[in-house]
């Protein structure tokens, strides 16, 4: 440890039961379409996670990774479905470890919530706990069967053996953000009659469930953390549908996880995505979304709609009012705790924007818990780390936009990076159609052809002897 990392609570060594990792900032799960169609892994996404290994962040929570075909998001993206998965995962995990970086990896199923779901899926409705469709794309869905629950918590629990013996450091559990664990979780998704519906206890049922038999594969002596959205906002944008589950309710949820065996706790918002409060943006990125939310018109009945709505500028007003109101209310929110924590105007209103529902869970369990939204100001991890409010907090927009933000500017006493991330969430828009990367042009001049050279970089090397 440096001079000037001695004593700073983010490069505090940070203690799981069964992990520890070297400071408290963890790369969040993203990722793009980096691999090939059938879910094999390429060099491509070990050069994307070395990026951030190297970087200096303590631990890479890796995208998210199906446990199935049938329950991915988007083709290219690598699974843990069968057991010839394991020697590429090894192999990526043994290059995060030369820097000293954990990697815990996502185990995910999307449900309904899927946006390309391949051609294996096309003409399959989307299992889900519900037979309603997805209120922002159309994602037609069928509920589940009991039968075909045990087989998905019997997925689950083979991946997380796979994970284990490829040497990750630990699994976390998608169950924020309107994925599958969460259709089941939410009050505003499922309505199912049967013991995985109704009350509170039941909708949580699928997740201990899922829980429990992870533990009985991978031992007691494993990393296991569940990602949890600890407000629905189910309502928003539209207004129309029900609000989902409170904090009070998932609260309650984190309780009964951790008596069933997670290690910790990873804490988001929201009931979909994307949502307006997940990833947060000053704005809606209508250009980019205009050109790359074609390639959704025919997965979803709605994605017309939606695609009508970033097309035409003068439709924008329109969109704009369902998808800014809860933004702006949060951001005030934010707002006044930045005041609270005594941060200046330099910290935006954006950053830091679970850690009161973060705080809550938190003062209620005794597992460590992470907290993700916008970070990237060294002065506001520090408080909300000191301050109780969370444990250590996860990255993603911020990090892609300087993957060495931990070594190069926190490391060496800076609050912020030069070229800080502007939440613009075209990374994120992009990500549908093209490699995932910064493609906010203002932070590299105004030079086109130097970002598209920052974005390809992760295709080089090109092979695994490289």
């Amino acid at each position: 440890m440096s001079n000037t990392t001695q004593g700073d609570v983010i490069f505090n060594e940070l203690k799981f039961r069964n992990l520890s990792v070297k400071n408290r900032i963890f790369r969040s799960n993203v990722s793009g379409k980096f691999d090939n169609y059938d879910g094999s892994g390429t060099q491509t996404r070990i050069n994307w996670e070395t990026k951030f290994a190297k970087g200096g962040v303590g631990a890479i929570i890796s995208s998210y990774v199906p446990v199935h075909r049938s329950g991915r998001i988007l083709p290219n993206y690598a699974t843990i479905e069968s057991d010839d998965r394991i020697p590429f995962w090894r192999k990526l995990v043994e290059k995060v470890h030369e820097y000293d970086c954990r990697f815990i990896m996502q185990l995910s199923h999307s449900g309904r919530q899927r946006d390309q779901g391949g051609v294996e899926n096309q003409f399959n409705r989307a299992a889900s706990s519900t037979d309603q469709k997805d209120p922002f794309h159309g994602i037609l869905c069928r509920a589940m069967t009991v039968q075909e629950i045990k087989q998905l918590i019997g997925w689950f629990a083979a991946a997380a053996g796979r994970a284990r013996e490829a040497g990750a450091d630990g699994v976390e559990l998608h169950g924020a953000n309107g994925y599958l664990i969460t259709q089941f979780l939410s009050s505003g998704i499922n309505d199912r009659k049967d013991e995985y519906g109704g009350s509170l206890e039941n909708r949580a049922r699928f997740a201990i469930e899922l829980v429990r038999e992870i533990r009985r594969v991978v031992g007691n002596d494993y990393h296991v953390q569940f990602k949890i959205s600890a407000i629905d906002h189910n309502d928003q944008p539209f207004f129309y549908e029900k609000k989902g589950n409170s904090l009070q309710e998932s609260v309650q949820i984190c309780k009964w996880l951790e008596e069933a065996g997670v290690d910790a706790l990873h804490v988001s918002t929201g009931s979909m995505f994307p949502h307006p409060l997940n990833p947060v943006a000053p704005d809606f990125p209508y250009n980019t979304a205009a050109r790359t939310y074609e390639t959704m018109l025919s997965s979803g009945v709605l994605a017309m709609r939606n695609y009508t709505l970033f097309r035409y500028s003068w439709l924008h007003g329109l969109f704009g009012l369902l998808w800014n109101r809860s933004v702006k209310k949060k951001a005030r929110e934010n707002a006044a705790l930045h005041k609270k924590l005594g941060m200046g105007s330099e910290v935006s209103p954006l950053e830091g924007l679970t850690a009161l529902e973060a705080e809550a869970i938190r003062k209620n369990v005794q597992v460590p818990v992470i907290c993700t939204g916008g970070f990237q100001s060294a002065s506001l991890i520090r408080k909300v780390i000191t301050e109780g409010y969370c444990d250590a907090v996860s990255i993603a927009r911020p990090l892609i936009a300087n993957n060495d933000l931990v070594n190069e500017y926190f490391a060496k006493g800076k609050d912020q990076p030069d070229r800080p991330c502007s939440h613009c969430n075209k990374c994120l828009v992009n990500a549908i159609e093209n490699p995932l990367g910064c493609y906010d042009v203002d932070r590299f001049g105004g030079n086109y052809d130097a970002m598209i050279a920052q974005v390809m970089s992760v295709f080089h090397p090109t092979s695994f002897g490289a």
